[in-house]
């Protein structure tokens, strides 16, 4: 196991080629149906008081700016709408399973977006997804953290979600480094008020509450949002696992079968306050608070037989654990309009933190004890801390021929974990297991400057090129052990983008983007942390970040009444950053962090929308994949290569006025890991909403409808052959209220919108957003 040292990590060689490319690629980077005219009005009508909001006909009411970042699109009022160079944004709200959905749930409409049971997210295969909240990294969207928020936060509080492949300059590499998934949170600032209020109670016990309010009069606009669900999901396990050695090929085996039952319950809730302080200046400030309580038990059977067929180990395992998450955060922001037209500079700061509790009790009944088998019962405490500040500067100026932007970036992310192991005695004494206990501290300062320059060239053709400067300090501090370790990091990220006004219904896009995947604080911490009884895990503290270069081609049209999008696009990442799993005694497995290498893939997406009649519409989106990575523990080196096809098919009749009906189609493809692959996996899922009134609804959905999620993994090494299967809670039920009362930008006039980007012609279905932060 790699042990921790100092390292001091000079600029790397690259650099300069990297410096070269940002350079070269500026003049060809754009977005040609932004004018600079748009721009300035966009400007000019951020710092404006609140006012009423005009009609939309045909797309989502655009966002305003996500972190701080002047928004180059108008709000359109016409059939006519406009798309943004660096990313797809994807209205939720009129999904009729919001009401009841979490964010898991919508992200998992989202096209090329898969997110599993237990909360990991991927983009066209790929798993280091950053999220941000409002164009902002969160503590809540942090490491382990992540599965229980997205899996508790409800749909109804989103406005929108930005994807974004490619990030521009703008976007910072702290947390993740690859694409990036923006929440646009759900915002209104018409005047008077306007509240919705959603209901559900589901199978097995579970039920949720959501509500959502906003009131906004003369300079002042204010809103919230709180919630409260209650979850319950059974899981059933099963691991079968081969042990090769590597002198002899003699093949040891084992086996293992579990099953547990979980119960969530989570409450929460957000509020933000608008000023307009004259006429060239507002004011924004913003809180939330949620709690995730989960308590579950979990019982596993396990048996092993040696090679010459003698039971070696053998026994029944109870486990008890109780967790508890808690996420607040603070924001404040001031928007500044310059003397000259568009000219807008704004500060953002945001305050986040999470505080993580876990106690787990296990009760071991051996009926073959293996040596040096742990206590028969134990118990484990585990505290993590996350804390974030991000302080942000953008300032943007339009000019006569495209728009300049400049910003920095100020960070601090500050990750605690803390682990005790206690083996309990007879009559209940408990002593601390210093073998499995351990605290870790690591402290990630970044700072970043960037710029970016938006060139209208002619009608048909835009630019825009950007280049971002950081510089990241990683402090770690392995408390048990007394070792402290430091990496520097300085990297110079270019990003280029090109569009092309081929008609007035088809647009060409080209982007380009360098990446910095930095290892996170799990990866990093050496000590081994406890899981089970055979699995062990450890972070590396020699990790290096993971490289990644990224292209895309892309063509939006429209085809008849069909909106049309097809992209193609090409990755190659370099010392990425993979599991590595090691065989110890009695067929315990640790896994760690390794750089293996590099990774290539690529594919093209696409995703077609439309009505085939006035009442039915069909939206069908997919992603043909290929990739190919160095296989982690061959020693020939070897690589291992899939093709993975994914898509989503979203069926919604509109019977009459009063009833609806959707149905949602879900496959996920093939997709690789360091060791092994994940097997396919299909799902589907039913909404059903009824309008009892222009105010009132009934609203029935059923998530995972053939009862068919599963996880099913293989390894495949020169050592370990292993095949295991989860299944989750299946099939659930809900039946629910929505209520809408008040004023709400005349939403109730507005035409529902139908999930997807669209295309740039009439009809299309893609609302506006923020460029993030």
């Amino acid at each position: 196991m790699p042990t921790p040292r100092h390292t001091a990590h000079l600029p790397r060689l690259s650099l300069i080629a990297r410096l070269v490319a940002g350079t070269f690629l500026v003049p060809f980077a754009a977005n040609a149906q932004e004018a600079p005219q748009q721009a300035t009005q966009a400007a000019q009508a951020q710092a404006k008081p609140a006012q009423p909001a005009p009609q939309v006909v045909s797309q989502a009411p655009e966002a305003p700016p996500a972190g701080g970042t002047a928004v180059s699109t108008v709000n359109v009022t016409a059939n006519k709408t406009t798309n943004r160079i660096d990313r797809q944004v994807y209205d939720v709200k009129s999904d009729p399973a919001s009401s009841n959905d979490t964010v898991a749930d919508t992200l998992n409409k989202v096209p090329s977006v898969g997110v599993d049971p237990d909360g990991n997210v991927t983009l066209r295969g790929r798993s280091n997804v950053q999220i941000l909240v409002d164009g902002k990294p969160s503590a809540m969207f942090q490491g382990d953290n992540r599965a229980a928020a997205i899996n508790a936060i409800p749909a109804a509080d989103l406005e929108s979600v930005e994807v974004i492949n490619n990030p521009g300059a703008q976007f910072g590499n702290e947390g993740g480094g690859g694409p990036i998934l923006n929440l646009v949170m759900r915002r209104e600032r018409s005047p008077g008020g306007f509240a919705a209020l959603n209901a559900n109670v589901g199978s097995a016990g579970r039920y949720n509450t959501s509500g959502f309010g906003s009131y906004t009069s003369g300079r002042f606009s204010v809103q919230g949002a709180a919630y409260r669900r209650h979850d319950h999901r059974d899981n059933t396990g099963e691991t079968r696992r081969e042990r090769i050695d590597p002198v002899t090929g003699a093949v040891t085996s084992s086996t293992q079968f579990s099953s547990g039952v979980n119960n969530t319950d989570s409450a929460g809730f957000n509020a933000g306050l608008t000023y307009n302080w004259g006429d060239k200046d507002v004011l924004g400030a913003t809180a939330s608070f949620a709690e995730n309580n989960n308590d579950g038990g979990s019982s596993e059977r396990y048996r092993s037989v040696s090679a010459a067929g003698v039971v070696d180990s053998e026994y029944e395992r109870i486990t008890r654990r109780d967790n508890k998450n808690r996420n607040y955060s603070l924001g404040a922001r001031l928007d500044h309009k310059g003397e000259k037209p568009g000219e807008t500079f704004k500060m953002d700061l945001r305050l986040s933190g999470n505080d993580g509790d876990s106690d787990a009790r296990y009760n071991t009944d051996y009926t073959v004890r293996p040596r040096n088998a742990s206590a028969p019962n134990s118990r484990q405490d585990g505290l993590n801390e996350t804390r974030i500040a991000d302080f942000t500067g953008d300032y943007e100026l339009p000019g006569a021929h495209g728009v300049m932007r400049l910003g920095y970036k100020v960070a601090r992310n500050e990750s605690t974990f803390d682990n005790a192991f206690f083996d309990i005695g007879a009559g209940g004494s408990e002593s601390v297991n210093t073998q499995r206990t351990n605290r870790f501290e690591l402290t990630d300062m970044t700072y970043a400057l960037y710029g970016s320059y938006q060139w209208r060239v002619n009608e048909k053709w835009g630019v825009q090129g950007g280049l971002r400067a950081e510089y990241a300090d990683l402090d770690m501090n392995q408390v048990t052990t007394s070792i402290r370790a430091s990496n520097h990091y300085f990297d110079a990220i270019p990003s280029a983008f090109v569009t092309y006004g081929l008609s007035d219904d088809t647009t060409i896009r080209l982007s380009y983007a360098h990446r910095i995947r930095r290892p996170n604080a799990g990866e990093l911490n050496p000590f081994v942390v406890y899981r089970d009884e055979l699995n062990l895990s450890s972070g590396n503290p020699e990790l290096q970040p993971t490289n990644t270069d990224s292209l895309e081609l892309g063509v939006e049209t429209k085809i008849g009444k069909v909106d049309t999008t097809v992209r193609a696009y090409a990755r190659r990442e370099s010392d990425l950053i993979s599991e590595r799993r090691y065989l110890l005694a009695n067929d315990v497995l640790l896994t760690t962090r390794e750089n293996s290498g590099s990774s290539r893939s690529g594919g093209i997406e696409f995703n077609f929308s439309g009505r085939a009649t006035d009442k039915l519409m069909i939206n069908v989106n997919g992603n043909v994949g290929y990739s190919e990575q160095t296989v982690l523990g061959s020693t020939l080196d070897d690589k291992r290569s899939a093709t993975s096809i994914s898509g989503r098919a979203r069926i919604a009749y509109q019977l009459n006025q009063a009833n609806f009906f959707q149905l949602m189609l879900n496959a996920q493809g093939k997709t690789l890991f360091g060791e092994g692959y994940r097997q396919p996996v299909r799902t589907a899922d039913f909404s059903y909403r009824h309008n009892l009134s222009p105010a009132l609804s009934l609203v029935v959905n059923v998530n995972d409808l053939f009862d068919s999620q599963k996880s099913e993994s293989i390894t495949e090494t020169d050592v370990l052959r292993e095949y295991s299967l989860r299944r989750f809670g299946g099939r659930m039920a809900y039946i629910g209220l929505s209520y809408r009362f008040g004023s709400f930008g005349n939403a109730g006039n507005r035409r529902p919108m139908f999930m997807g980007p669209g295309g740039p012609g009439p009809g299309r279905f893609m609302g506006g957003g923020g460029p993030g932060r």
